[in-house]
């Protein structure tokens, strides 16, 4: 069972830890590169022994908060205006940097840590926590934070199930039966809360 997303296998073995830190850090960067499925694939070449798990974690948390460094850079020195005149061709429109400030304003230095995890916002929480002000201390506290959290869960969850992908897929009938029980016992237990709660008193 190949365990690694097409065509970025080519890619990681020739340049290795050095691709996964220079993607990592160009989509915390603020530009629409597939990080995470770089991420995604990497920590899936090391299970199968093409890489060093380690590495391919340092080299995540460290393109992760490098990135996301510049892009707080960019936003606190250069402003919200240069951001929004240049990040056009980044995809960087007004509309998306209004609508992730304002997450920004409802749920404080909590959104650098949970941002790593939605697509759209990962790529824009350093540029907005700049252009916001964020104190730079708090912001690399909660920045790597939220690097270790993402790095970790993406690259060891694919390194393990890469290592388990001989026995998944030897045992896949029995994974389903199990998952179509679990499914319809939930779906039973839902719809006799249901009746039983539409109920007349």
């Amino acid at each position: 069972m190949h365990m690694v997303p097409a065509g970025w296998e080519p890619y990681l073995q020739e340049y290795g830890y050095g691709a996964v830190f220079a993607v990592l850090m160009l989509e915390n960067l603020g530009l629409p590169v597939p990080g995470e499925s770089v991420l995604i694939a990497a920590g899936a070449l090391a299970g199968r022994g093409g890489l060093w798990i380690v590495l391919v974690l340092a080299a995540g948390w460290a393109g992760a908060v490098t990135g996301c460094c510049v892009g707080y850079g960019i936003g606190r020195h250069g402003g919200r205006r240069l951001v929004v005149r240049y990040g056009r061709r980044l995809l960087v429109t007004e509309e998306r940097l209004a609508r992730a400030e304002r997450f920004f304003e409802r749920y404080g230095g909590a959104v650098v840590v949970g941002a790593r995890f939605v697509p759209g916002l990962r790529e824009l929480s350093g540029i907005v926590a700049g252009t916001l002000k964020m104190p730079w201390r708090s912001f690399l506290a909660y920045n790597a934070a939220g690097a270790t959290l993402w790095v970790g869960f993406w690259g060891v969850l694919a390194y393990e199930l890469s290592q388990q992908a001989g026995w998944l897929a030897g045992h896949w009938v029995w994974l389903a039966a199990v998952g179509a029980a679990v499914a319809a016992t939930a779906l039973a237990a839902y719809v006799l809360l249901r009746r039983r709660g539409a109920r007349p008193q």
